[in-house]
């Protein structure tokens, strides 16, 4: 775009009163708008097929998500607007189920291939099989750490078409990103920039050994880093993509579907990220809380900008509308909803993707041999995580994985267990999956623990049981408290109210009814990720007499339960976790 010529500057001046230049002295020219759309898509987890899903203010839960929904969904809107771009927030693989879980998660990215995703941050689950892996994932090849999964949905795999970004990751020994922190995109002939950060929580995430050579960030620091370059090279608009999220402070009823939300919770990581983040950006698209809202968070100059996330596996797309003055490289309007991705409409419409429909098949059938293996009867239709995934209760699914733990580890003396419970990813069986005579499958037993972790026994003094509790509401638990699932026969309660560090008197924590002993000594099974110290659960690294279990699965572990016990488990929450 040329300025415009000294005569036609002059009569726009005259006629509408408008200056020839911004205070700073920059040349204004002609406005040249550009709508455009920008879909973003978070913690999909490989989930190629619907989940269940509840719309606000209804009880009749929905299939959502699934591949085959989600392209009908980006195809609708490109129709509507070619000026559409799919964009994602990070754990687009990682945590999957057996049909992607057990292809090394190729046939996910070459879903969102297919789909024409273009970008997305890093998330912390794209690390779970360490950095090698992941550049495997984008770049191709089959040199992967377990041969008997990579290269089996393709013998050629050809890597990711879009590119994950991470301008908070650089490695350790120079100070170099091994991934772009930013990719500028032309939409509709206007330049969009979309800069990527992951958690910098991520350390404690993942294990150690696969991420040794990285560091991790401050998310606002390093986005910031580069927003003098993208205003060099004359964006149109910036976005943010960011694995890092918050929690909603008034309750499941203030969720996705609420615009323009003011009600994330202040001590959310997203709200203290998003009040520091350069005003220069106009949209943040966040993830990794597993959490639908379309919010408002204040940027360093006090203005509300949106900050947004799209549930998880797929039940929401994020929705960005964008009015963009290419001309002088500015955004003129933006808006922002959560779009629900209705499977169960589209299958009774027929508007499902035909292609990913053959994808989603030919993922399916090689996975279908392990999947498919009876594990058991439960006494129930389904036994739940937890309400709306909660990770700070108690649940009914917690205490049968933490039984099970304490059951296949019985020969190595184990009494106590605990588990974390962003470990467990599913219902079992996910509503979409209940069965007659309530029947689970390997196929439903591995969606809820689908890591790969192996079993690890050790001992644990009474007051590092007491410790390890602790460090619930501590560290990088602080913000988003885990509570460790636990087994029959140990309980405890603690005072929400009391500082961190406080919440826990040990007479309150009880093995077989009776208070622990400070000093004595208790065996307790982990998976090795928490033995690792995991989720920020550091004594657990300080255990003794530490068997490490390779060849126990925790996956084997629960089915071995299910198939002695099953018939006889309920959807029951123990109250062995009591809160004061």
């Amino acid at each position: 775009m040329k300025p415009l010529n000294r005569t036609a500057l002059l009569l726009v001046t005259s006629a509408l009163a408008l200056t020839a230049c911004a205070p700073s002295g920059e040349v204004r020219y002609a406005p040249e708008a550009v709508d455009i759309t920008v879909l973003g898509l978070n913690d999909f987890h490989g989930n190629l097929q619907p989940t269940s899903f509840t719309r606000a203010g209804e009880k009749t839960a929905i299939s959502a998500g699934g591949v085959e929904a989600i392209a009908a969904e980006v195809n609708d809107a490109r129709k509507a607007n070619p000026n559409t771009i799919l964009v994602g927030g990070g754990d687009l693989i990682g945590a999957s189920p057996a049909i992607s879980s057990l292809l090394r998660d190729e046939p996910s990215v070459y879903a969102l291939n297919q789909i024409g995703l273009k970008v997305s941050s890093l998330g912390n689950h794209e690390f779970d099989q360490g950095l090698k892996e992941l550049f495997r994932m984008q770049n191709g090849g089959c040199d992967s750490n377990d041969t008997t999964k990579a290269c089996k949905f393709d013998p050629n795999y050809s890597g990711a078409t879009f590119k994950w970004l991470g301008a908070n990751v650089t490695y350790k020994a120079d100070g170099t990103t091994p991934f772009l922190p930013y990719s500028i995109q032309d939409i509709g002939g206007a330049k969009v920039a979309f800069i990527g950060a992951v958690t910098v929580s991520t350390t404690g995430l993942v294990s150690p050994e696969g991420i040794k050579e990285l560091n991790f960030l401050d998310e606002a620091d390093s986005v910031n880093k580069y927003i003098p370059e993208l205003k060099a090279a004359k964006v149109d608009a910036i976005v943010m993509l960011i694995h890092e999220g918050g929690e909603i402070s008034t309750g499941a009823g203030d969720n996705y579907s609420t615009v323009g939300c003011k009600t994330l919770k202040s001590d959310s990581p997203i709200v203290q990220i998003a009040k520091r983040v350069d005003p220069a950006v106009t949209a943040i698209i966040s993830g990794h809380s597993h959490q639908g809202y379309n919010c408002l968070v204040p940027d360093p100059k006090g203005n509300d900008r949106i900050v947004i996330q799209g549930d998880f596996y797929g039940h929401l797309l994020q929705r960005l509308n964008l009015t963009v003055d290419k001309a002088n490289h500015e955004v003129m309007q933006a808006s922002a909803q959560n779009v629900v991705v209705d499977y169960t409409a589209r299958k009774a419409n027929n508007t499902l993707d035909f292609g990913m429909t053959q994808l989603v098949t030919t993922a399916d059938a090689k996975t279908t041999a392990v999947k498919s293996v009876f594990v058991a009867n439960l006494g129930v239709p389904q036994i739940q995580r937890g309400i709306s995934n909660a990770r700070n209760t108690e649940s009914a699914l917690g205490d049968v994985i933490a039984d099970a733990q304490v059951f296949a580890t019985q020969a190595q003396g184990t009494q106590i267990s605990l588990m974390n419970p962003g470990g467990i990813r599913a219902d079992l069986p996910d509503t979409t999956q209940i069965k007659a005579n309530n029947a689970i499958n390997f196929g439903d037993v591995f969606a809820v623990q689908p890591f790969g972790n192996t079993m690890v026994v050790m001992d644990l003094t009474g007051q590092q049981i007491k410790d390890v509790l602790e460090q619930q509401w501590t560290g990088g638990n602080a913000t988003a408290v885990k509570l460790l699932q636990v087994s029959e026969g140990f309980s405890y309660s603690y005072t929400d109210a009391a500082p961190a560090g406080s919440k826990i008197n040990i007479a309150d924590v009880k093995f077989n009814g009776a208070p622990i002993n400070p000093t004595g000594t208790y065996r307790v099974a982990v998976n090795n990720f928490l033995a690792a110290g995991g989720d920020f659960f550091s004594v657990f690294t300080q255990g003794k007499n530490v068997i490490q279990l390779p060849n126990l699965a925790d996956v084997d572990a629960f089915a071995q339960y299910l198939k002695a016990k099953g018939s006889t488990l309920t959807n029951t929450v123990k109250g062995r976790i009591i809160k004061k």
